[in-house]
């Protein structure tokens, strides 16, 4: 069916994501043809592109390193509250995306909450299959309490995949006996690899990124032999019980909307503080953005108010 235009406060968004598209497919044409030096060609250059497409904001500091034998990336704004740490998940669907790619969205982010950052440059499949990806995440969130850093002064967010792993992390910490973060911000989460919300059917010929096949595709290539139910891939089946509060922010053209508003009844439904904002007219990852879309500006300031009124204050 095909769906209306929507309103936007630029011509267009499609043009702005043909790109992405683009160099995201490539991705997935060497997964499928199971073209392993090619997919790591593609994946760099998927964070090349990123990486000229949205630029490090001046201002800002990057270094690379490790975190509990982890790669990161920690990004340090000219101005910070002392103690703040944001933990940054990137998104890219198991397959491809990495720090070097983020350093203009989290330098942003990081930016506004004033907080210093760190991006883990967590392992990707099909070279390492779930749960792998969170086994990192959670070895770098370890590695900032062994740093010293107050759990309360950490906050999680993360896109897509990184959404996802935003509210899986928090479970896997608990899990493990570990003190949670502050809060968390999930921005457009993939929450269910099951893929069984109306959104991914009705929301197919609006959304300009993903596609049910590709995601799928995906899917199955970050769980292997695990089922696509699988709580720490999927957090709409974990047990999510105890955990701060959470936002949860997902655009309205997304074929992950009814997902995501599934994932915060369930977080709702477990007694955990949710805010979900569905954003009219907006597709996937919308906040990459800022800097020339009012609404991606708005959404990132409307994270870092949840966030910061969740810190020690300035």
């Amino acid at each position: 069916m095909t769906q209306p235009p929507h309103p936007l406060r630029v011509p267009a968004l499609e043009p702005l994501m043909e790109p992405w598209i683009e160099k995201l497919g490539a991705a997935l044409d060497a997964l499928q043809a199971d073209r392993l030096d090619d997919l790591a060609a593609a994946r760099a250059a998927y964070a090349d592109w990123f990486a000229s497409r949205f630029p490090a904001p001046d201002g800002v500091t990057y270094e690379d390193g490790q975190a509990n034998g982890v790669p990161v990336t920690r990004v340090r704004p000219g101005d910070t509250v002392d103690g703040r740490v944001l933990l940054y998940l990137h998104g890219g669907g198991y397959l491809a995306g990495a720090p070097k790619g983020y350093r203009g969205l989290v330098g942003r982010y990081a930016t506004r909450l004033r907080a210093e950052a760190v991006i883990p440059d967590y392992r990707l499949a099909p070279d390492a299959h779930y749960p792998a990806a969170i086994d990192d995440n959670l070895a770098a969130y370890e590695a900032l309490l062994k740093e010293g850093w107050d759990p309360g002064s950490i906050v999680v967010s993360g896109d897509s995949a990184g959404g996802a792993m935003s509210i899986a992390l928090m479970v896997a910490a608990r899990d493990a006996g570990l003190p949670l973060p502050a809060a968390a911000v999930a921005i457009s989460p993939w929450a269910n690899l099951e893929h069984t919300g109306r959104s991914i059917a009705t929301k197919a010929a609006a959304d300009p990124l993903c596609t049910p096949e590709a995601l799928r595709t995906m899917a199955l290539n970050y769980l292997g032999d695990n089922p696509l139910s699988s709580p720490l891939a999927s957090p709409v089946f974990a047990d999510v019980s105890g955990l701060p509060p959470v936002l949860v922010q997902i655009g309205e053209r997304e074929i992950m909307l009814s997902d995501a508003v599934r994932l915060a009844e369930h977080l709702a439904a477990a007694q955990v503080r949710v805010n979900l904002e569905v954003w009219p007219g907006m597709p996937h990852v919308w906040h990459l953005f800022s800097g020339e879309l009012a609404e991606a500006d708005d959404a990132l300031d409307s994270a870092v108010a949840f966030l910061d009124a969740r810190l020690p204050a300035a």
